[in-house]
Order: C-alpha cells, then sequence, then structure tokens
C-alpha cells in the first residue's frame, strides 16, 4: 500500500473541502479585496482543520492579476461585479502537503465562464493523456500542455505545468533545479522513482490565458 498516495490524497479532500466551504458560506463575492478574501479563507482553514501552515504562499488572484505566474506578487485588487479569480494553495495537513487550485467566476460573463470550464476539462485530459504513457519528460509533457492550451483557444500563462509533491518538506524545489518540475528543461522521466527507490507523486498545474481581455485561468491538483 502506498501510504504517502493516501495520505495526499486525504490532504488534497480537506483541502477541496476548504474551497467548498468557501462557496456555501458566500465568501466568494464582489466589493472585497484579494488580501481580505485571502485572510478570510486562512480563519475559515483554522477553524474547520486547524491548519495555520502552508508550504507555499496562499495566493487569491482576480481581474488582471490571473495573467501573473505564481512567482509574481502583484498589487491586491479589489473583486468586481462581473469578476474571474483564482485559488492556489498548498495546505499542510498532518505533514502531508496539498496543492489545490480552482477558478471562480463572479457574474454572467460568457467568456470568463468558458474560460473557467475549459481549463478544469482540459486539466482532465491532460491528466488521462499522462497516465497513458509509460515514459514522459517534463519538458514532453510540458510541451504536449502548451499545444492542448492552443487547442482550447488560449494561451499557457505559467512557466511551469506542475512540480513533485509528497511529505513535508519534499524534495525541494529549488530554482533552477527543473527535474522536479513539469517545465521544459526536465529532460528525466516522471516516471522514474526517486532516490531511495520509491515512487514520485506529481502535482499538474495549467494556467489559461487570454492577454487581450486580461483574464486568465488556474486549476492545480494530483496526478495520482
Amino acid at each position: 500500500m502506498d501510504t504517502i498516495k493516501t495520505k495526499l490524497m486525504e490532504a488534497e479532500e480537506k483541502a477541496a473541502g476548504l474551497f467548498k466551504a468557501a462557496e456555501d458560506r458566500g465568501l466568494i463575492v464582489a466589493g472585497k479585496t484579494e488580501k481580505e478574501l485571502n485572510e478570510e479563507m486562512f480563519v475559515l482553514a483554522k477553524e474547520l482543520f486547524g491548519i495555520e501552515k502552508y508550504w507555499h504562499k496562499r495566493i487569491i488572484r482576480s481581474g488582471p492579476n490571473t495573467l501573473q505566474p505564481y512567482n509574481e506578487n502583484p498589487p491586491t485588487l479589489t473583486l468586481q461585479p462581473d469578476d474571474i479569480l483564482f485559488f492556489d494553495f498548498g495546505p499542510i495537513f498532518e505533514d502531508y502537503e496539498a496543492d489545490l487550485g480552482r477558478t471562480y467566476v463572479i457574474g454572467n460573463d460568457p467568456v470568463k465562464q468558458k474560460l473557467r470550464n475549459d481549463i478544469e476539462t482540459g486539466w482532465k485530459e491532460a491528466k488521462d493523456w499522462f497516465h497513458q504513457q509509460t515514459r514522459l519528460t517534463g519538458a514532453e509533457y510540458f510541451e504536449y500542455i502548451v499545444e492542448l492550451t492552443g487547442r482550447y483557444g488560449w494561451e499557457y500563462g505559467g512557466e511551469i505545468a506542475g512540480h513533485l509533491i509528497g511529505h513535508f518538506p519534499h524534495e525541494k524545489l529549488e530554482k533552477g533545479n527543473y527535474g522536479l518540475y513539469v517545465h521544459p528543461g526536465n529532460h528525466n522521466d516522471m516516471f522514474a522513482p526517486d532516490e531511495q527507490g520509491k515512487k514520485r507523486h506529481w502535482i499538474l498545474e495549467m494556467h489559461f490565458v487570454d492577454r487581450q481581455r486580461q483574464i486568465g485561468g488556474f486549476y492545480e491538483q494530483l496526478l495520482t
């Protein structure tokens, strides 16, 4: 039995529960800033699961900020009545990491709704394709995801399309160490075991953008 796989899936399920609770409690509404919503999510995570530790910065981005990749830190915006936004959270449950990303639309803009729907559908398509492979480098997978993004009518907005995940702290994700990422510079087999001979577990993250309309969508979770 793969204990790490089980723990990672349990952590992801709790993170999904956190996002669902934010929807059910009506937290995702116009008029508050990204920072205010982020702080509300932190309080909710502590209330529901006792979470206070995250393995990467908590990200909520709306409007033009949805174009920005992870490494950027754009000025906080206020959520608008007809807006698009995404969450990217990495909570730690019992020393196991979750990394979940979702896109939300406030209002009824059909283009924004299509973007939200496309990125979820595209993510699932990319996951299914991954599991049909027996050997695949991070660079090859990144190339596939960029091509898939174009088929859906969007541009790929991220510098990476995924990374390793595991027991906290997992194999350290260092800048320039592309072997741990779905990245054009990773020419290692994603199906290869780690240095201890154990199965690696990967996160798939996808970032679709429309630079002309200044909107983006994000979807992320386990490939397991």
